[in-house]
């Protein structure tokens, strides 16, 4: 990765927290297993690739509109003539509501980042953004995502020609990779520099799984990352309330976060075609509040260095 070479780490001004833990292997590689393990033993290639293919279908549907709020050219080759029957009207107005303003949101933000520009996608194997969007010059993108899925949909977007846009990297990691964090810099992430996190599609079992998922993102994402996109709702069920639930997990772990109404979004757009409340997902934009364990770890050189030259011309003094 020539574009990602001489980088240095983001500047700051002061430290406001005291130096975290390292992430450690061991420590991350338990944490990324149980997942793995989890949905190893629920989850079926089968039953998620048909559901990716669903969503795919929707964004196929919205291509085809006369005015889609976005496009998606690759999204055909997923779709089966069975996939039609299983879309209900709430599902499509939402899930193109929202993916439209991931797409808005993701690129904006992107826009704003100086030199190398990481986005790490956590998808269902499916997402098209790293070929469909118009990626600004020395972008990275990364896509977490079921190996056994993306396989099979990388093989349909080769086959139709899809290519990333000149100037941008695309790797993808697989979800069971035995250490994430490990994975994503062998892949050369900087957690020195600023990314960018966008959730959609990624299959989840339990609370415990976006856990680790938010324990990986709160290491190597730098302070002010945002992380962005759409939650099961299902995984709020243990407060009564989806806003205290959204504060205390994600505060918990050191994001502000925002809940996004689609019908306000949807007015914003001047549609008239508002979010069904049946829709089953919480969309969502959280700003990590900590330095990433990189930052953390150059501080710390920093300090080191500056307090042996103290030293040094303290004994000279002498």
């Amino acid at each position: 990765m020539a574009c990602a070479q001489g980088i240095s780490p983001t500047a700051v001004t002061c430290i406001s927290r005291r130096r975290q833990p390292v992430y450690t292997g061991s420590n991350n590689r338990r944490q990324v297993h149980r997942f793995r393990a989890q949905l190893n033993q629920e989850g079926d290639d089968d039953s998620v690739f048909r559901l990716a293919a669903l969503r795919a279908s929707l964004r196929l549907q919205e291509t085809h509109r006369p005015d889609p709020l976005f496009l998606d050219p690759y999204a055909g080759c997923f779709v089966s003539p069975e996939s039609d029957k299983e879309i209900h009207l709430h599902q499509s107005c939402n899930y193109r509501l929202a993916t439209k303003f991931i797409d808005d949101k993701l690129l904006t933000t992107v826009s704003k980042i100086d030199g190398v520009k990481q986005i790490v996608l956590l998808t269902d194997g499916i997402d098209t953004r790293p070929y469909r969007l118009n990626w600004p010059s020395s972008s990275i993108i990364y896509d977490i995502s079921p190996d056994s899925i993306y396989s099979k949909a990388a093989r349909k977007l080769q086959e139709v020609g899809a290519k990333v846009p000149r100037g941008s990297l695309f790797y993808h990691v697989p979800l069971e990779s035995p250490n994430l964090v490990t994975s994503l810099h062998n892949k050369g992430f900087n957690g020195s520099q600023p990314s960018v996190w966008v959730l959609q599609g990624l299959p989840f079992v339990n609370l415990v799984n976006f856990a680790d998922i938010l324990s990986v993102v709160g290491h190597l994402a730098t302070k002010g990352s945002l992380f962005l996109g759409e939650l099961p709702v299902w995984l709020t069920k243990t407060e009564s309330s989806t806003t205290r639930w959204m504060e205390k997990v994600f505060m918990g772990n050191s994001f502000s976060v925002d809940m996004i109404n689609l019908n306000e979004f949807a007015r914003s757009l001047g549609r008239e075609e508002p979010a069904w409340v049946e829709y089953d997902y919480i969309h969502f934009v959280a700003q990590h509040l900590r330095f990433s364990d990189d930052q953390m770890e150059y501080w710390s050189r920093e300090f080191q260095r500056i307090d042996g030259d103290g030293d040094e011309e303290g004994f000279e003094e002498l």
